[in-house]
């Protein structure tokens, strides 16, 4: 059976919308892309067993028996420095090289040389060294993934397939904690090495798979290569060139172009416009990232194996293990459901289950303190992880890909993933202050889920007033939405009009023709 002939497909995709040429070869460079994921979760995932290793603390704190808080806000907080540079970074090789080139490079060339250095660490200076590096290569491909992914996938599907990055990350988060579990009781720097330099097989196969895909077709229309990226399309759609497909989807794309272009240049300042709600998009793409970090998620994966060993829960890193299963299993349904329930109502639910979670773990972590609470708070953390894999997870980056105008889709797109990057180097680098006990710490524990329940109240209220709905949309209609929706809760009732852009462009055209001859009867 082939994939037209599933429900899926049938029941997401009207007959009067149906394409010719291939859907298959479309899916799979956006799954294959979507492989980048496991270089971020696994790099994310390593650290947190790493710092709570026997040898690792007999050998890199300067006390040789624990980290300080310093010493963990340092070590977990400097990827995301790396990552926060190279995020911003990511535009100029991207709008320049293209996104495949860059991916590529950040890969094979940037990200390996951090894992080299980390691997060849032993003590916190060189491991720190080589995390920022890795942080840059980790940061452009954060930044690059999800563009290119939306670029050259489906609409139908688009949300679903940008949502496997998000799963990738859980399955490199999840393949991170296992490691960690095989080799935590190793005497010698196999403990520590042996899970760092597995990153290097993730950066290999995903640098040298991209030489093989093509480029996206929107990044050649954008740089005035015509035939390049008609044959970009060609290549995705699995049709000739001069297909009468290919050349009404190259047109749709190069009017849309050409109509941004005609209100607006593509420099860091038009960003910040509020023409065609290019502000409102950027608020949206900034805050939505910001907001998934403060959500409180990378606290567990950050710092989970240490706060449940603080807590008093025995196998720690069996449980660091378990709430790695949950991240991953509930991600599948997420995938699914975005182009079902559509990304604003799954961001919306997602809230209200993260925060309900995390006031109950708050909650029982403040009043008790015996085996049975410690079940309750371990429960309520897997009952968070899955309304966040489900939800917050995937579809930040599905949003992320999809709201911003070509000319300026990849400074946007870039701005949003730094903004990503910056709070998560801030949350990194203060819960070791927050949580901990002893001078110079808040000493919070359990209650600092009293903040993230907080913020993801914020979060529901920021998804009604901020978040539009794209599911169905082309990137081109997604644009025309922009244009006629004021309001985030009205934009479910929106109809995209046929060829808007190209008759946008035409209407323009008209107008500027018309008064031009106005001009000359006066003269």
């Amino acid at each position: 059976m082939g994939i037209r002939d599933s429900r899926f497909y049938k029941m997401l995709v009207k007959d009067d919308e149906k394409e010719e040429g291939s859907i298959f070869m479309g899916i799979f460079i956006g799954l294959f892309a979507a492989f980048g994921g496991i270089l971020y979760g696994y790099d994310t995932g390593t650290i947190s067993g790493i710092l709570a290793m026997p040898y690792v603390l007999k050998e890199f704190p300067a006390n040789k028996e624990s980290f300080t808080s310093s010493e963990d806000s340092l070590i977990v907080s400097i990827l995301s420095a790396g990552t926060f540079i190279g995020a911003i970074f990511a535009p100029y090789m991207g709008e320049r090289f293209g996104r495949r080139f860059t991916i590529i490079v950040a890969t094979c060339i940037v990200f390996n040389i951090g894992v080299i250095l980390q691997v060849a660490s032993t003590s916190i200076p060189l491991l720190c060294v080589g995390r920022v590096i890795g942080g840059l290569g980790v940061g452009l491909i954060s930044s690059m993934i999800p563009l290119y992914q939306s670029e050259t996938v489906p609409k139908w599907i688009r949300g679903a397939v940008v949502s496997c990055y998000q799963f990738a990350i859980t399955i490199g988060l999840l393949l991170a904690s296992c490691i960690n579990q095989g080799t935590h009781l190793r005497n010698d720097s196999g403990s520590y090495r042996i899970p760092l330099s597995i990153q290097l097989l993730w950066s290999l196969i995903l640098g040298v798979g991209m030489i093989f895909l093509p480029e996206s077709p929107r990044f050649f229309v954008k740089t005035g290569k015509a035939e390049r990226a008609i044959e970009s399309l060609a290549t995705i759609r699995r049709l000739p060139a001069d297909h009468p497909q290919i050349l009404k989807e190259y047109e749709e794309i190069k009017a849309n172009y050409d109509y941004e272009m005609s209100v607006g240049a593509s420099s860091w300042i038009d960003c910040f416009r509020t023409s065609n709600s290019q502000l409102k998009r950027l608020i949206t793409g900034v805050f939505l990232q910001a907001f998934q970090q403060l959500t409180g998620i990378n606290f567990i994966f950050y710092f989970g194996t240490t706060f449940f060993k603080n807590s008093g829960i025995k196998n720690s890193f069996i449980i660091s293990v378990i709430t790695n299963v949950v991240n991953v299993v509930m991600t599948v349904p997420g995938i699914f459901l975005v182009e079902i329930l559509g990304r604003r109502a799954m961001l919306m639910y997602g809230a209200i289950g993260m925060c309900v979670s995390d006031f109950i773990i708050a909650i029982v972590g403040v009043t008790t303190d015996s085996a049975a609470s410690n079940k309750v708070m371990i429960a309520f953390v897997c009952t968070f992880i899955a309304s966040f894999a489900a939800t917050w997870g995937p579809i930040c980056w599905v949003v992320v890909g999809e709201i911003f105008p070509l000319r300026l889709r990849g400074k946007c797109v870039a701005m949003s993933s730094a903004s990503n990057w910056l709070w998560n180097f801030g949350i990194a680098y203060a819960t070791p202050y927050l949580v901990n006990t002893g001078k110079g710490n808040a000493g919070l524990q359990s209650k600092v889920f009293f903040i993230w329940g907080g913020f993801n109240l914020a979060c529901l209220v920021f998804c009604f007033y901020f978040v539009y709905e794209s599911k169905g949309l082309s990137l081109e209609q997604v644009d025309e939405m922009y244009e006629v929706c004021d309001n985030a809760w009205t934009s479910h009732n929106f109809v995209p009009t046929k060829n808007g852009f190209s008759q946008h462009l035409n209407d323009k055209e008209t107008v500027n023709h018309l008064e031009k001859g106005d001009s000359e009867v006066s003269v």
